[in-house]
């Protein structure tokens, strides 16, 4: 089976590569390398340089490679700046989509499994979160993934090109290896923000908000690890290959951890006290978002195997203390 992973330098998309070259899979690669790493792109898959949103580069990879499914991650993700950018966004996520739907209809490229996101939902009405739960995104990061979600679902009504929509919570981990991890710049995510500290590249960690209605005070979020994630791409293209219907699936652990609790497991694993400083809440963090995966696990086969906090933050450190300025030299 021939794949096209676009999006496939970067932090997801390049674990997903690897899991797929070790599966025995043909892989290629599309990416801009806005976001992504050179150094992260695998040696056994075929690579293409070039933006989603340019027609030509995206028929002639098609052209050239005969696809039998997608894996997208092609898109811009961070909350912030979608915020005080929300063009940016609806120029690479939407209509990024856009010019990749048409170019697969016209190849007849009938499979996607596209990496969405649970900034779909907004603010949950209630814990677990379940896909059958509202859509009431609170950014335009989310509300771009949402309508990337319906684009495609209208694309299956009128072309027959199937898909899967993972709708994940908070990404983390780096491969066992050591040798591909999570590189961002800026950096905005917990783990690797923590994990700075006792690298000598910050003094503390920020807690925003301690008042929250959880055990602690602190936020809880589902974390899962990336190799998981990358696990549940590959059972989404089997699943289509297999004659699935389009659908819509979460992936989370299913358990949540406080801020306090991600703080203090790092502190355990590095052996760092790692200072942290209470901060002002951010606008817009709902206190707690923690995903069902049940659906995932009942059609797709999915099983996190990864889902240990501890395991998830050395593997995590593995990458980081090797590599300290991320893919830079």
């Amino acid at each position: 089976m021939k794949i096209l992973v676009l999006g496939g330098a970067g932090y997801i998309g390049s674990h997903t590569v690897c899991e797929l070259v070790d599966a025995g899979e043909e892989v290629v690669i599309a990416d801009s390398l806005e976001t992504g790493h050179i150094e992260a792109v695998n040696p056994k898959a075929k690579f293409y340089q070039g933006d989603i949103r340019d027609k030509k580069f995206i028929d002639s990879v098609f052209d050239n490679e005969k696809i039998d499914a997608v894996i997208h991650f092609a898109a811009n993700s961070l909350v912030g700046e979608s915020m005080t950018n929300p063009l940016k966004y609806y120029d690479n996520n939407l209509y990024g989509t856009k010019v990749l739907l048409q170019s697969m209809v016209e190849h007849d490229v009938k499979k996607i499994v596209f990496s969405s996101t649970a900034a779909t939902y907004g603010e949950p009405e209630s814990i677990p979160i379940l896909e059958s739960d509202k859509t009431e995104p609170t950014n335009p990061y989310g509300e771009t993934k949402l309508s990337m979600e319906k684009m495609m679902k209208w694309t299956d009504v009128a072309h027959g090109v199937h898909y899967v929509a993972l709708r994940y919570f908070n990404a983390c981990g780096a491969h066992v290896s050591g040798e591909i991890g999570e590189a961002h710049n800026p950096e905005t995510h917990l783990i690797p923000l923590i994990l700075q500290v006792p690298n000598g590249q910050r003094e503390s960690i920020s807690i925003f908000g301690d008042d929250y209605d959880t055990k602690d005070g602190t936020c809880v979020r589902d974390y899962i690890h990336v190799t998981d994630l990358a696990q549940a791409h590959i059972l989404a293209v089997k699943y289509l290959m297999d004659g699935g219907k389009s659908d819509v699936f979460n992936l989370g652990n299913g358990v949540g951890f406080t801020v306090k609790e991600v703080i203090e497991t790092a502190r355990k694993v590095t052996g760092h006290p790692i200072p942290a400083v209470i901060s002002p809440r951010r606008g817009g963090d709902p206190a707690k978002l923690i995903a069902s995966s049940e659906k995932a696990k009942s059609i797709l086969g999915w099983k996190p195997e990864h889902a240990d906090l501890e395991e998830i933050i050395a593997t995590a450190w593995k990458w980081h203390k090797n590599h300290p300025n991320g893919y830079a030299k």
